[in-house]
């Protein structure tokens, strides 16, 4: 009997905590110091520097500031004011009160921005994050063709797309869609991450050999409800909120990639880092946009890819020098307007297994495109004035057709129309003037 071989991170199964339940994975509110991960010399830090920003803070909003509960807060506050390093202030409700730091406490907390600068959310041990990962990217369910018809109803498609597009989807493997320019082939990658289904839980940070490593990034994580009816869930406070729970995250980067964002970005005043792209898209996406067209060649992109798309596992170097095994779980797209064969060798494309081609639309699909931009804008649909636009000026220029051409030109249209104070209207000389504009030609056969 064969089995299934497993990424091993290094953690063994002694390591587990409460936080993965029936192969689901929900972050549990810890209720003591140690269930954090975290030492007690650090959450100190962590907290002399979020009351030097403030200047002064109840027991309460720390425990906001730091994501952890009020009683673990509360008691190493108290140990704080004991060792004269934070004081009263002020009571404040519920049995709370507003802190400050003392003389000391401030000497005390410049000492600690020596080692570090950091005031979010307290990180999560970094064997913690790698359960989640493990425990969120196994909940994907395989999509079937009807599934994958609906994800992509908002646009259009080839229905020959499918039998290559679901495929490539379940396999979670990498994904090259290649083709001309202007046809959607970034639209669909972001169509294909919603087939993913599910929110995940993200830490805000992760902390490995005392360095802080910054996860959650707004660009490209968007924030959910942490309770929902699809999850059961009615207790809103029985989470850590260390975590924070969003959509899964599709990361788009184009020709400003380089191989720095791929590897731990260090800010030496902080002394903290910045997550790698491939570590924000876990459980989730990662769109290379208009691949081959970035800063450096193809192939040393591609080779620093090599080992994570062959064993689902990244390495990355901390600045203290030491390197950790993360997981490398997420569908990786590359876009772009070249032929694959061109940019990469057969090594690599054997590693990026499905190579779809997105083609130009028909002219039957193009006029379909034409309506439901005009309805989506507010045009009257005039069929008979796109068929003229089809072949008097495509045809007759032998110009290929894209699918963004009925958006950007009923944009032109709609410019023109509103600058002149005329209603919204689909007109042939309206569409001439969009094409002079656009494509910088006057060559019109109608």
């Amino acid at each position: 009997m064969l089995e299934t071989m497993q990424p091993d991170y290094g953690v063994s199964q002694s390591d587990i905590p409460a936080l993965l339940n029936d192969d689901h994975f929900w972050p549990d509110e810890p209720r003591t110091l140690d269930e954090t991960g975290l030492s007690p010399t650090f959450v100190e830090s962590i907290l002399c520097q979020i009351l030097m920003a403030a200047g002064a803070l109840t027991g309460r909003k720390v425990a906001e500031a730091i994501g952890l509960p009020f009683g673990i807060v509360d008691r190493a506050l108290a140990d704080l004011r004991s060792r004269q390093i934070a004081k009263h202030i002020s009571s404040a409700p519920l049995n709370d009160y507003c802190y400050g730091l003392t003389d000391a406490g401030n000497a005390r907390a410049l000492q600690h921005r020596n080692a570090f600068t950091y005031t979010g959310p307290a990180p999560v041990p970094l064997k913690e994050y790698l359960l989640s990962v493990e425990a969120q990217a196994n909940q994907f369910a395989a999509i079937e063709r009807a599934q994958l018809t609906e994800a992509l109803s908002h646009i259009t498609f080839e229905p020959a797309w499918l039998d290559f597009l679901g495929p490539a989807v379940n396999s979670n493997k990498g994904i090259f869609l290649y083709g001309p320019p202007g046809n959607g082939k970034s639209t669909l990658a972001r169509c294909l991450t919603i087939l993913r289904g599910e929110s995940i839980w993200v830490p805000y940070a992760i902390i490995d050999d005392g360095m802080i490593i910054k996860v959650f990034d707004a660009a490209y994580h968007k924030p959910l409800n942490a309770v929902s009816e699809d999850n059961g869930i009615v207790n809103s406070n029985n989470y850590d909120r260390r975590w924070v729970r969003i959509e899964r995250p599709t990361v788009v980067v184009g020709g400003e990639l380089t191989l720095d964002n791929l590897e731990m970005r260090h800010d030496a005043r902080s002394n903290t880092c910045e997550a790698p792209l491939q570590l924000k898209s876990n459980c989730g996406s990662l769109l290379v946009d208009d691949f081959g067209r970035q800063r450096v060649a193809p192939a040393e992109l591609l080779n620093r890819w090599i080992v994570p798309l062959e064993n689902r596992i990244d390495f990355l170097t901390l600045p203290t020098g030491k390197k950790i095994s993360v997981p490398f779980e997420q569908m990786v797209i590359f876009s772009t307007n070249l032929q694959p064969a061109d940019l990469v060798d057969e090594a690599f494309l054997r590693r990026v297994p499905f190579k779809i081609e997105i083609s130009d639309p028909t002219p039957q699909e193009f006029l379909e495109l034409f309506q439901r931009a005009c309805h989506g804008m507010g045009f009257p649909w005039r069929p008979e004035v796109v068929k003229q636009l089809i072949s008097g000026f495509f045809l007759a220029s032998k110009r290929p057709l894209r699918r963004c051409y009925a958006r950007d030109l009923l944009q032109q249209v709609q410019a023109y129309c509103v600058f002149r104070g005329e209603p919204l209207d689909l007109r042939v000389e309206y569409l001439q003037h969009a094409c002079r504009n656009y494509f910088g030609t006057l060559k019109m056969d109608y």
